[in-house]
């Protein structure tokens, strides 16, 4: 069983990270594919534009950011998406990849947290 791990897109890949998976429903700004070195980009288990938008990275927002993103995720839509990510786990470590600059307020954190069960 693998571990999920996040990180920002911008540091660079290495071996340790794992299976690397895109969590950012836009891609990153500047940055190829290669650079990325995602292996999946799953845009569909972002949060909503409309979320985005609200949350606008404020940290005073961020408990209310996470427990909509967190319906969101148990969305019927986004659970084939968020059972992907249980699966690749299973096999492997898996690192959660976003573009945000605040490393302690983004979508891979809540995710993260959702995947492991820290959250509900």
């Amino acid at each position: 069983m693998g571990q999920y791990k996040i990180k920002r897109v911008y540091e660079e890949a290495n071996e340790a990270d794992g299976f690397r998976v895109l969590v950012d429903r836009l891609w990153p700004r500047g940055m190829t594919k290669e650079r990325v070195g995602a292996v999946v980009w799953l845009k569909d288990v972002a949060p909503s534009t409309e979320l985005c938008r609200w949350f606008g990275h404020k940290p005073e927002r961020f408990g209310e950011f996470q427990a909509s993103y967190i319906a969101e995720l148990k969305s019927e839509a986004v659970q084939p998406h968020v059972e992907r990510l249980r699966s690749w786990a299973k096999e492997q470590d898996v690192t959660l990849l976003y573009a945000a600059r605040d490393e302690l307020h983004n979508q891979a954190v809540v995710l993260k947290r959702y995947l492991e069960g820290d959250v509900e």
